[in-house]
């Protein structure tokens, strides 16, 4: 979180959304986008690359259609069209109170009540028609990262990055759910007395494994997660999340078919994450 908002960003806040008090505003920094908060009010999700622009109409829908699909909890509305500012793009959607839980906390029930809802909300036909699907594409987000990344691993990775992508591609097939695909840290919010109030950041949304987004749980710590899932959905987090992280595997399960950008910057990411894992043996060399 940055406090400072830059002028440029303001300007479009108040482009967007004419009168709304700007001196409070705060700077949040996505992957993609610029976030200037508005308390009370509203969020402008601002993109910061061509590719940010180009996905947010998309983002929209999906939005407006998860909102409509009847989940226990607030998402975030769009509040004003997509717009362009130039080579950037913009809208500005409903403020979710409430916040995240600090890395480590939460307890398994409340981890359950994110996963349970998800997990049970019946996927609708214009739900079905915007979101991504890994398995629909035969496979591609394996060959993904078998023909595009893996190659460019420094040599000491590679053995280890193709085990691990054999037992990912092993796993049993389930029935595809609505996976949120950034299920941590400040994107899921609680209130005061300890309730779910809202979910945020939908970006990477897409229908697969309910499994990855309990992944992403482990931010509230494995034990926990353990406790709020079945063994079998638990074991396959552990090897959703060994393939380079959940967090940077669904940068690929949400291509919809396409290749990626920006390998080479992907590939550091990996290389990052598998450099940050190496001192956990356990967590390297087990399945």
């Amino acid at each position: 979180m940055n406090d400072r908002v830059p002028a440029d960003l303001l300007e479009i806040a108040d482009a967007l959304l004419p009168g709304a008090p700007l001196n409070q505003a705060r700077l949040a920094r996505g992957g993609v986008h610029d976030v200037v908060l508005l308390p009370g009010v509203a969020a402008v999700r601002v993109s910061r690359r061509p590719l940010g622009a180009r996905v947010m109409p998309r983002n929209a829908e999906i939005l407006r259609a998860i909102g409509a699909a009847g989940l226990p909890f607030a998402v975030p509305e769009p509040l004003t069209p997509v717009t362009g500012f130039g080579e950037r793009a913009a809208m500005a959607v409903s403020w979710i109170d409430g916040t995240g839980l600090a890395e480590g906390e939460g307890d398994p029930g409340q981890i359950a009540e994110v996963l349970t809802a998800l997990r049970e909300l019946p996927v609708t036909p214009e739900l079905r028609g915007l979101l991504p699907a890994p398995r629909a594409y035969d496979g591609h987000w394996a060959r993904v990262l078998a023909e595009d990344v893996l190659p460019r691993l420094p040599d000491r990775w590679r053995p280890e990055a193709e085990r691990r992508l054999a037992a990912a591609t092993a796993l049993e097939a389930v029935p595809d759910v609505l996976v949120h695909g950034d299920l941590a840290g400040d994107n899921v919010h609680w209130g005061e007395d300890g309730k779910l109030v809202g979910v945020l950041d939908w970006d990477r949304a897409h229908l697969f494994d309910p499994a990855v987004d309990a992944a992403f749980m482990g931010w509230h710590g494995w034990d926990n997660v353990r406790r709020a899932v079945d063994g079998a959905t638990c074991r396959r987090a552990r090897v959703w999340d060994r393939l380079f992280g959940v967090n940077i595997l669904c940068a690929v399960f949400v291509l919809d078919g396409g290749p990626i950008p920006l390998v080479d910057s992907y590939v550091k990411h990996i290389v990052a994450w598998l450099e940050e894992q190496a001192g956990d043996s356990a967590a390297l060399f087990t399945s």
